[in-house]
């Protein structure tokens, strides 16, 4: 009888859980419809999927445009840094360190430019600070080689690794430690 109930409870407890999931990932679904998926699509010139998350291309689609601004956090301005912080706390849930150099040090795990996946972070080192090994600059990388960033010279966009100037400037990718 005992092993009975054992079993039972087992049952029981996999089943909330499974049920909790399926409402959570149909919240999520709900969320953003095929309209919003397509005007993301649009607004990026990526083709994204449900698959995809969603929540980041939305959640940096309301920056796109935004000045570059040193030291920047708001609307009003952002950097680098700034954004990546911004992004990560809104979709992720996740407080980073706030200069380039210390995400990469002390939020990071280095990751291989060929296995970075969508919501990862990239940096890069400026041509002037090709000496050091520091980066000075990060985005947040999405997916077919595109990543998003705030560029000084043109405020928040969307870039490809494969433009020269990223080839060179390459330093890692970074998987942020949960």
């Amino acid at each position: 009888m005992k092993k009975f109930i054992n079993i039972l409870l087992v049952c029981f407890a996999a089943s909330c859980l499974v049920s909790c999931g399926v409402r959570r990932q149909t919240a999520m679904s709900s969320k953003y419809n095929s309209q919003t998926i397509e005007r993301l699509s649009k607004q990026y010139g990526l083709r994204l999927t449900p698959a995809d998350n969603i929540s980041l291309y939305d959640a940096g689609s309301k920056w796109l445009g935004v000045k570059y601004r040193y030291g920047g956090n708001t609307k009003n301005g952002v950097d680098c840094s700034g954004l990546v912080c911004i992004l990560y706390q809104q979709v992720y849930g996740i407080k980073l360190e706030r200069s380039t150099a210390n995400i990469l040090k002390k939020n990071c795990t280095n990751v291989n430019r060929n296995n970075i996946r969508e919501g990862e972070l990239v940096f890069f080192r400026s041509s002037a600070s090709a000496q050091s090994r520091l980066p000075t600059h990060v985005g947040i990388y999405l997916k077919n080689g595109k990543f998003i960033h705030a560029s000084s010279s043109k405020g928040v966009m969307v870039s490809s690794l494969s433009e020269p100037y990223y080839i060179q400037t390459w330093i890692t990718g970074g998987r942020v430690k949960r």
